[in-house]
């Protein structure tokens, strides 16, 4: 149990954490008699405790009288259809409860209704969590209802909920009306393409919502075209997830069109969308002329290294995207040396991950030679790429010269003794690097004394991850000693070698010193 008080020496309760506690439906009872009372408790976190309808009755009749609590967690307590008409009932007397998570209850189409209810008479209401209750396209027609006359809702968590376009059609018939609702989720349900044409009808009057996911929605092509030509005419959407919805290179083509006249869109998920080398190359086009785009997260497709062409195109031009992934899209060698030539001439990008792209030696070549020139990016995502030993000299000599980069993954690289002295003389000199992941490699005692060596210089690396490598307790001494007369590195991960009790305490105490001195 977690329990805390609204100051350290405070005696009056405002958050209770019962997560998981087993209670019994007579326990909530008192529960619930003492929440008519207190006037100081304002979240309650009863999550997996299992109570449920009976449970839930009694938070229902408490809600009713108090008059403190604005957060209540109900997530996993089976309160089925008759604890949700009980909820529901109390939200309709309820003046102060702004946050409700009814995530995974069976609460069902029946269930929803009497929460749509409710909808209609709550005035303070804010965040409602119904994910992964099987509500249907009956369900979502009673939510849709309450959501035209609700003026409070601002957030509501649907995902998972099994409805199709019958009641993707309701709430896009529900959004052309309500003027309050900012955050959307409608992931994990089959609408497809006719239901993403209703949501996006819906859309084209609604001047509120800004976040929008429609992961896994079992939305192709045509259902992309439906949402790329209604983009044309909202003007408040800023974030959309689109992420595992079969849309190909064709439904990537109607988005990146519709991305060119769009002025608001910030983020855009497109992860395993069955996106090829074609569709990366219309992405790209768009790049150079949105000016809204901030975050692109194209993981898990396959557009290779003639995709990443264009969009090293696309960044020459672009003014406005900062973080970028590409995670596994088998760019190889030439789709990274494209990347790298973009970086050279972009101003604005901070974050570029290429986890699993194999780019090999020559590629993490190229981006390192980019590295010296760029001055924008802070973070590259360099995990499992088979970068190898010339590979790694020459991020080392990089770090020598970059005075941007803070974060540097290089995870499960095949990086040994030989990569890890490069690294540690780029370390020597760098003046900007904070985190460095070096996990999953083949550093031994030898070249983790270099590492150590280099700490002694920097004074700057606040993270090192060395995770599952094959350091020992020689090794794992010389980095003691250097901790010894470091005072910047408040994280040394080393879990998962060969290092004994002692010599990990003695870590674990320096760099816990530095960690209170930093906070100090």
């Amino acid at each position: 149990m977690y329990v805390n008080g609204s100051t350290a020496s405070s005696t009056k309760l405002n958050t209770l954490n019962l997560q998981s506690q087993r209670i019994k439906p007579v326990e909530v009872y008192h529960l619930a008699n003492a929440l008519r009372h207190n006037t100081t408790l304002t979240t309650l976190n009863l999550t997996d405790n299992r109570f449920g309808v009976i449970g839930a009755q009694h938070l229902g009749d408490a809600l009713q009288h108090n008059t403190t609590l604005t957060t209540l967690s109900l997530k996993s307590n089976e309160i089925q259809v008759i604890g949700a008409q009980h909820l529901a009932d109390g939200l309709r007397h309820n003046k102060t409860l702004a946050t409700l998570d009814l995530k995974n209850n069976g609460i069902g189409y029946v269930g929803a209704q009497h929460l749509g209810d409710g909808l209609r008479h709550n005035r303070m209401l804010i965040i409602l969590d119904l994910g992964d209750n099987p509500i249907g396209d009956v369900g979502a027609q009673h939510l849709a209802s309450g959501l035209r006359h609700n003026a409070t809702l601002t957030t509501l968590n649907l995902r998972g909920n099994r409805f199709g376009d019958v009641g993707a059609q309701h709430l896009g018939d529900a959004l052309r009306h309500n003027t309050m609702l900012i955050v959307l989720d409608l992931g994990d349900n089959p609408i497809g393409d006719v239901g993403a044409q209703y949501l996006i009808n819906g859309l084209r009057h609604n001047t509120t919502l800004t976040t929008l996911d429609l992961r896994y929605s079992h939305i192709g092509a045509i259902g992309a075209q439906h949402f790329a030509d209604g983009l044309r005419h909202n003007a408040t959407l800023s974030i959309l997830d689109f992420g595992g919805n079969p849309i190909g290179d064709v439904g990537t083509q109607h988005l990146a069109d519709g991305l060119r006249y769009h002025k608001t869109l910030a983020t855009l998920h497109l992860r395993y969308s069955q996106i090829g080398a074609i569709g990366g190359q219309h992405l790209g086009d768009g790049l150079r002329y949105n000016t809204s785009l901030i975050t692109l997260d194209f993981q898990g497709n396959d557009f290779g290294a003639i995709g990443a062409q264009h969009f090293a195109d696309g960044l020459r031009h672009n003014a406005t995207l900062t973080t970028l992934s590409l995670r596994g899209n088998h760019i190889g060698a030439v789709g990274a040396q494209h990347l790298a030539d973009g970086l050279r001439h972009n101003k604005t990008l901070t974050t570029l991950n290429l986890k699993n792209n194999h780019i090999g030696v020559i590629g993490a070549q190229h981006l390192a030679d980019a590295l010296r020139y760029n001055t924008t990016l802070t973070t590259l995502n360099l995990y499992y790429n088979q970068i190898g030993a010339i590979a790694a000299q020459h991020l080392g000599d990089a770090l020598r010269h970059n005075t941007t980069l803070t974060t540097l993954d290089l995870k499960n690289n095949q990086i040994g003794d030989i990569e890890a002295q490069h690294l540690a003389d780029g370390l020597r000199h760098n003046t900007t690097l904070t985190t460095l992941d070096l996990s999953y490699n083949q550093i031994e005692d030898v070249r983790a004394e270099h590492l150590a060596d280099a700490l002694r210089h920097n004074r700057t690396l606040i993270e090192l991850y060395l995770e599952s490598n094959r350091i020992g307790d020689v090794g794992a001494q010389h980095l003691t000693d250097t901790l010894r007369l470091n005072t910047t590195l408040t994280t040394l991960s080393l879990h998962g070698n060969q290092i004994g009790d002692n010599v990990k305490h003695e870590i674990n105490e320096y760099v816990a010193r530095n960690e209170r001195t930093r906070k100090s």
